[in-house]
Parts: C-alpha cells; sequence; structure tokens
C-alpha cells in the first residue's frame, strides 16, 4: 500500500498561491491514478485534480481548471499541486490519494489516503 504525506498548506490571502506537495513511498504500476482532493468544512470531500498512472493524462475540477496544475516527479516520488489565484472557496484541508481500482477523480475509488494538509484563504 502506498504511503502518502502532504505538505506546503498555509494561510494566504485571496488570489496568493501555494505549492502542495505529497511525498511518496514510491510510485508503483500497482495503482491506476493519484490525485488530489479537497474537504472543506462540513463538506464531502471532492476531487480537486488527478493524473492517470497510464498514460499521464490530468483532469481538473470545473472550478480550479485554468488555476491549478497537477505534476509528478518521479525522481522524487512526488506528486505537487501548483495553486494559483486562491480563492476563498479554495479552503479546506487537502489529500493526495492513489486509486487501485479506477482511474477517476472520483473519491469512492481511492483507498491509501495521506492525512492532508490545511488550505485557508483569506478575502
Amino acid at each position: 500500500q502506498l504511503q502518502l504525506v502532504e505538505s506546503g498548506g498555509g494561510t494566504v490571502q485571496s488570489g496568493g498561491s501555494l505549492r502542495l506537495s505529497c511525498t511518496t513511498s514510491g510510485f508503483t504500476s500497482d495503482y491506476f491514478a493519484i490525485g488530489w482532493f479537497r474537504q472543506a468544512p462540513g463538506k464531502e470531500r471532492v476531487g480537486v485534480s488527478c493524473l492517470n498512472n497510464n498514460d499521464g493524462t490530468t483532469w481538473y475540477s470545473t472550478y480550479v481548471k485554468g488555476r491549478f496544475t497537477i505534476s509528478r516527479d518521479n525522481a522524487k516520488n512526488t506528486l505537487y499541486l501548483q495553486m494559483n489565484g486562491l480563492e476563498h472557496e479554495d479552503t479546506g484541508v487537502y489529500y493526495c490519494a492513489d486509486s487501485t481500482e479506477k482511474a477517476m477523480c472520483v473519491t469512492r475509488f481511492y483507498d491509501s489516503w495521506g492525512q492532508g494538509t490545511q488550505v485557508t484563504v483569506f478575502s
């Protein structure tokens, strides 16, 4: 099972940027996808951006498309999420996770999760 540790969260003003990192125990071919999910206070955990492990294609939620960029450094076994133009609605705990079930950015298909990193955006 992949071990995942997120970092890079913080508190920023609206319009600011953050880069989240997810250090893994090692990328393997055992999973279909890896991605970032957000859980806002009192809300369900939802997909933000995911990366298909087989062909490298990326998916973004409509809300973050054009502002966030997902990437991976295989040499460092690390997944990144560059977040620009942050808005108050981006506030929440961000988790990285991998899926051994399907290459879709849907929470229920993901089985290994990190502990999360808090992102707070103030106006």
